[in-house]
């Protein structure tokens, strides 16, 4: 599955010093705004002790984890909807993503410029938002005049258009497509319009080092907000990790952590709810020759699992075979979990576990 999470914010708040940090790729970091002009993209490793030590254990030849792609959009600002900066360009680098990571700017540094001129994420946040809610409500407009005349006569058009003019007012109210009160299905008959603000959305909040752990007045407002919204927040200092992805050792890495009071970095933290913001599971398969980690939306049935691997996988599907992670760990092989009688037999309704160990007998 190929899948992406874009990088937004307003220039110079630390969006590719932290992709740097993600992908050890070398986006150009400087003081100025636009320094990022086509979008860079790294593709990063989900981190999982779970295959880790699931490969500790059977040992195979190859190891395989799950994956995501991080994308930094340049820096947003005032007008980007109409074209202002290099709006349209970063605005459509957005729409092909599934998710946005959004940074926000919650330290003070008199030698960093503020394209604003002063620090306040909350204004911040706004001002990306808009932008984004703007050019969701000119989309959503030009499809409005397209089915209007055929909702007349058209019972699929009538129910498009009732759910885009819900959206268009739920746009004009400075509100984002994704709280708007529709249901599940109803978004189904709007999802091909790509709509920038119904992508789920994790706020990061970038700070000093002094406020990695506990954060600051800053991020508890970001918060505030955040939890009006049911959004996720994590704490990071660009700084901090840029200074941990230099060190190469992971002893070194763990030390230095420690003394900051930290027990995971703040990276693999933002990979791991990344992968989370996006409603993702994981199964594994294991054997001598690969231990690999499989990526599936929550809810897959078995022969979706099995797709995932190989379509002919899924069409061919007769049953699975799952032992669940906790007791491949306990009792240390597949082999053991058979005896113990651990390894259950599951058909074509059985809905996928996040951990779940799988094997799959299917027809060609």
């Amino acid at each position: 599955m190929a899948l992406q999470c874009g990088i937004v914010g307003l220039p110079n708040v630390g969006k590719s010093t932290l992709f740097n940090c993600l992908s050890n790729a070398k986006a150009q970091a400087a003081n100025f705004p636009f320094c990022t002009i086509e979008p860079n993209i790294g593709v990063i490793t989900v981190p999982d002790e779970r295959l880790t030590k699931l490969a500790e254990l059977v040992k195979p030849n190859k190891v395989q984890p799950n994956t995501i792609e991080i994308v930094d959009i340049a820096g947003l600002v005032k007008g980007a909807s109409k074209g202002e900066g290099l709006g349209n360009q970063f605005l459509g680098n957005i729409r092909a993503t599934n998710a946005i990571i959004h940074v926000l700017r919650c330290f003070d540094d008199g030698n960093v410029i503020h394209v604003d001129g002063s620090v306040d994420p909350i204004r911040d946040k706004e001002i990306i938002d808009t932008e984004l809610q703007l050019k969701d409500l000119d989309t959503v407009s030009k499809r409005i005049q397209k089915v209007e005349k055929m909702a007349k006569t058209d019972k699929d058009a009538k129910r498009t258009f009732d759910i885009l003019s819900i959206v268009k007012n739920h746009l004009e109210s400075g509100k984002s497509v994704r709280s708007a009160a529709l249901a599940p299905e109803d978004f189904d008959f709007i999802q091909d319009l790509g709509l920038l603000t119904q992508k789920p959305v994790m706020y990061v909040c970038n700070v000093d080092e002094a406020s990695v752990v506990n954060g600051n007045a800053y991020t508890e407002k970001v918060m505030e907000v955040a939890k009006s919204e049911q959004a996720s927040v994590l704490i990071i200092s660009a700084k901090i990790e840029s200074e941990i992805a230099e060190l190469e050792d992971h002893e070194e890495r763990k030390e230095f952590l420690s003394d900051l009071g930290l027990s995971q970095s703040g990276v693999a933290k933002l990979i791991q709810s990344a992968y989370k913001l996006l409603d993702l599971y994981t199964y594994f398969t294991a054997g001598v020759q690969e231990v690999r980690a499989w990526t599936i939306t929550k809810g897959f049935t078995a022969p979706q699992a099995a797709g995932v691997i190989h379509t002919d996988f899924e069409k061919g599907f007769i049953r699975a075979e799952v032992i669940k992670y906790q007791d491949f760990i306990t009792l240390g092989s597949e082999h053991a979990c058979k005896e113990a009688g651990k390894l259950g037999v599951e058909g074509k309704t059985y809905i996928v576990e996040d951990g779940d160990i799988m094997h799959f007998r299917f027809n060609v």
